[in-house]
């Protein structure tokens, strides 16, 4: 039995375990990839193929992974970008998405988080580039992507910036288990020194505007995390 693939994934690292790990994971999720070990070989890469998402290291022995995504912006690439790197202060973060790169993950890193995040930015970009909606939809829960509007059983819904953020995060990754480390990284951001009980908290908030419908929607998995799923 062949396996589907779901699209051509570039990886972009000097470390050579690194590639064979996110290529081999990869693989089995049904992507097709490639490897490179520098930035001019990525250039060249992307511009005599089509490839649907670059994954791109940041410290490259011969050009920075921002710049490498500069130049392909500048060239009229518009395949998706997600920086993968060790780097991990705020600015590093903004720096990488100024420079035209659609996530940013730091090492050491969650294979299958990695692959929920590759999934969310192709479902992203393949929508835009379709001239498709913004919506993310899960049952009769709606996401505006353009609007930040949420509707539930067509009802809206008013949620604050961090309740929009949590949730965005869980229906991107519809049926998906998060781990609580993984909600603090990407809605409170990878600095984040408070206490981690604010997830079980605004987990809280969120379930009483969006699950006062049936059924709920936002499932507590003993011990590993918090899913968008039916019960």
């Amino acid at each position: 039995m062949t396996t589907v693939e779901k699209g051509r994934i570039l990886v972009v690292d000097d470390e050579a375990y690194i590639t064979d790990l996110v290529s081999m994971a990869l693989k089995l999720e049904g992507f097709e990839t490639s490897t490179a070990s520098n930035g001019a070989e990525a250039l060249g890469l992307v511009s005599d193929n089509a490839y649907d998402l670059v994954i791109l290291d940041v410290m490259l022995p011969d050009i920075e992974g921002t710049e490498v995504c500069r130049l392909l912006r500048s060239g009229g690439h518009e395949v998706a970008v997600l920086f993968l790197t060790a780097r991990d202060a705020t600015e590093d973060t903004v720096a990488g998405l100024k420079a035209g790169g659609d996530d940013y993950m730091t090492k050491p890193f969650s294979l299958e988080e990695l692959v929920a995040r590759i999934q969310a930015v192709l479902r992203r970009t393949r929508s835009a580039s379709l001239g498709g909606s913004s919506r993310l939809v899960f049952e009769d829960l709606v996401f505006d992507e353009d609007t930040f509007e949420v509707w539930r059983n067509g009802s809206p819904i008013s949620l604050t910036a961090t309740e929009l953020r949590l949730l965005h995060l869980l229906i991107s990754n519809s049926r998906r288990v998060l781990s609580k480390s993984q909600i603090l990284q990407h809605v409170w951001g990878y600095e984040f020194e408070g206490d981690p009980n604010i997830v079980e908290t605004y987990i809280s908030y969120l379930r009483k505007k969006v699950d006062c419908f049936d059924p709920p929607l936002i499932q507590t998995i003993r011990g590993l995390g918090y899913s968008l799923r039916l019960p």
